[in-house]
């Protein structure tokens, strides 16, 4: 498709990709041009506000796949298993079974992340209430739940790190193998 008949939700995932790979720092309004086709008046027709409407738009894009791939499954009916096992598969998918870098540990972790710490901070806390949710559910107390929700997050996103690091796409395939036991743990097991 001809870049300038692109739909804006093609073009968000676009520059996400973009933001994925060099963070916000690093994609340069040339990179995002040369990634989405688009010269860069047409970048700033879409985006009046630059690289930060940029990024708004697609951190509204990622809170709006998480809630539908991953939130809405955890709140859903089954089995707490059944629903962790099924945001591991979101998870998987939409990290490329661990080849994708995270573009919220890139803005979290960038000179910007003040500028956006209002979305970043609301997409992870509903990640991990949905999470602790799913752990209440189990059987576990509010208290530990949330805080096996926080070592949750805490051990995906370490693991994207650390597979981009080693090059090693298994360890994210253990993580998400292995979390939903260690989250389903009886409170008396787990150390």
């Amino acid at each position: 498709m001809p870049p300038a008949l692109r739909p804006r939700s093609e073009v968000i995932e676009l520059v996400m990709g973009v933001i994925r790979q060099h963070g916000y720092e690093g994609a340069s309004i040339s990179e995002l041009s040369r990634a989405t086709g688009l010269g860069k008046s047409s970048l700033y027709h879409h985006f009046p506000e630059g690289k930060d409407d940029m990024v708004r738009a697609v951190l509204e894009h990622l809170g709006e796949y998480l809630e539908q791939n991953l939130f809405t499954p955890l709140r859903g009916a089954g089995t707490p298993k059944r629903r962790l096992d099924l945001m591991m598969q979101g998870l998987d998918a939409f990290y490329r079974h661990g080849h994708e870098s995270c573009a919220l540990a890139q803005l979290v972790l960038s000179n910007t992340r003040a500028r956006f710490s209002r979305p970043l901070t609301a997409i992870f806390t509903d990640w991990i209430d949905a999470i602790a949710r799913v752990l209440v559910d189990a059987g576990l107390s509010k208290a530990l739940a949330k805080q096996r929700a926080e070592d949750a997050v805490l051990r995906i996103e370490g693991a994207l790190v650390l597979s981009g690091g080693l090059g090693d796409a298994g360890v994210f395939a253990r993580t998400l193998q292995q979390l939903p036991a260690l989250l389903l743990a009886p409170a008396t097991s787990r150390r």
